[in-house]
Order: structure tokens, then C-alpha cells, then sequence
């Protein structure tokens, strides 16, 4: 247990239950044969459970077209090492190697976070996958189909996915689809898309899974922005 300490001794909450459990439990060793198994939910995201989760369905992705190469390990950990630090990227990496070993019960797996973790934050887990995915230059289309199923079963609307999916995927549309709005929208429609995406993505709404996390969700925050301004200056409105 001695490598996972900090994922143990650190408040993992509801994922240590569940499906996201049991594969931990694989993964350390069966390390929870001997805790309490009920779930308990105290109605916030944790941020061990987010990272977990994360790395859960990092796992899925990765191995979306049959291969796990060395250099997407490499970029994983240096995507975690950006975002999260240096001693949660160790951690990490050695965790996702062991949870690449096992087949993970996607649907079962989605449902578990979608009932522990809020909108927000199931937002910032979809824009994290496709900021990994697109970490070798480009995402591929069985990546880009296992993170839409995952979204699906996350519960994350149609409108959302493919807002964040067109921050990654080049597309004629993008900055109309980041704002979830369609090319021939009024310049009021787009005004009030803005309004409500700002809200929608301010990195406050994951402040209560740590700093680095906001942080990191500044990125989409800014795309939000960035895709208001290039709209405006295209069309020449305030």
C-alpha cells in the first residue's frame, strides 16, 4: 500500500466504493477487503475521487484503439505533472498502470460518478479527456467515440460535449459550437449564449476540488471567451 498512500490516507470518499472501488481495490491489492462497505456521499466532489475518476476513464480512452504506448504514458504523466504536480503525477502513473491491466465497466463506472460528482466538475472531467486524447497531436476517432460514450453516461447534454469537443477538434464552426449557438444566431442570441457559458465554465465552479484544478479550469474559461471575441470581431458588434 506503501506507493498509494497518499490516494488512501487522502480522502477518496465515495470512490473507494463501488465499481471505481473495486478496481482500486485490484489495482493496491485488495487493499479495502477489510473496510466498511457502505457508501457514504457527503454531497461534494472530492478531489481524490475526481482524480481517480479521472484516471479511471483515462484508462478507457487510452486503450480506445487496442494499444497503450509508452509515449502515452509519457504524455499522461506530464499532463498530470502540469496540472497537478509533481507528487500526484508519480502517484498517478503508477496507479493508471495498474488500472490498465483490468477491463473497466464503463457504463457501471459513469453512473458512479455521475451520482457523486457535480455538473461542473463532470464538465472539467470531459474537457481533461479531450486534452489528454489531443495530447499526441491529434484525437482519433475511437478516442473521440469512447469519450462520447462517456459523456453520454456522465449525463453531459449533446450541446455541452460537443462545446468542448470543438476546444480540440478542428471545425469551420468551432467558435459557434463552443458557445453552443448556431452560425446564423442573432448577435443577441450570441450575446446571451456568452452570458450563460461564462457561468457555466467559470473556473469557480470547481474551486472545491483545489486550486490547481481551477486553475486548469481557467483553459476552457478562456477558449469561452476567446471564441466570443473572435465572433464579435467577425461579425463587428460589442
Amino acid at each position: 500500500m506503501g506507493k498509494y498512500g497518499k490516494w488512501i490516507t487522502g480522502g477518496l470518499g465515495w470512490a473507494l466504493f463501488g465499481p471505481i472501488g473495486a478496481i482500486l481495490g485490484f489495482a493496491i491489492g485488495s487493499v479495502f477487503d477489510s473496510m466498511e462497505t457502505t457508501k457514504i456521499y457527503t454531497g461534494e466532489t472530492s478531489r481524490n475521487g475526481f482524480i481517480v475518476s479521472l484516471l479511471v476513464l483515462v484508462s478507457a480512452v487510452m486503450k480506445a484503439d487496442g494499444k497503450v504506448l509508452k509515449s502515452e504514458l509519457d504524455y499522461v504523466k506530464r499532463y498530470f505533472y502540469d496540472n497537478f504536480g509533481p507528487s500526484a503525477a508519480r502517484e498517478a502513473i503508477l496507479l493508471l498502470r495498474d488500472i490498465l491491466k483490468q477491463s473497466v465497466p464503463l457504463r457501471d463506472v459513469c453512473k458512479q460518478i455521475q451520482e457523486n460528482v457535480d455538473y461542473h466538475s463532470r464538465l472539467q472531467l470531459l474537457h481533461f479527456l479531450f486534452g489528454i486524447a489531443q495530447a499526441d497531436g491529434v484525437v482519433s476517432v475511437e478516442e473521440s467515440r469512447v469519450i462520447s460514450e462517456i459523456a453520454g453516461y456522465l449525463g453531459i447534454t449533446e450541446a455541452d460535449l460537443q462545446s468542448i469537443k470543438a476546444m480540440f477538434v478542428p471545425d469551420t464552426d468551432k467558435y459557434y459550437k463552443i458557445l453552443e449557438v448556431a452560425p446564423t444566431a442573432s448577435n443577441e442570441e450570441i450575446k446571451k449564449a456568452y452570458r450563460l457559458m461564462a457561468i457555466k465554465y467559470h473556473p469557480d465552479k470547481v474551486q472545491h476540488l483545489g486550486e490547481d484544478i481551477r486553475l486548469a479550469a481557467e483553459q476552457k474559461f478562456k477558449m469561452v471567451n476567446e471564441a466570443y471575441d473572435k465572433i464579435k470581431k467577425e461579425r463587428g458588434f460589442n
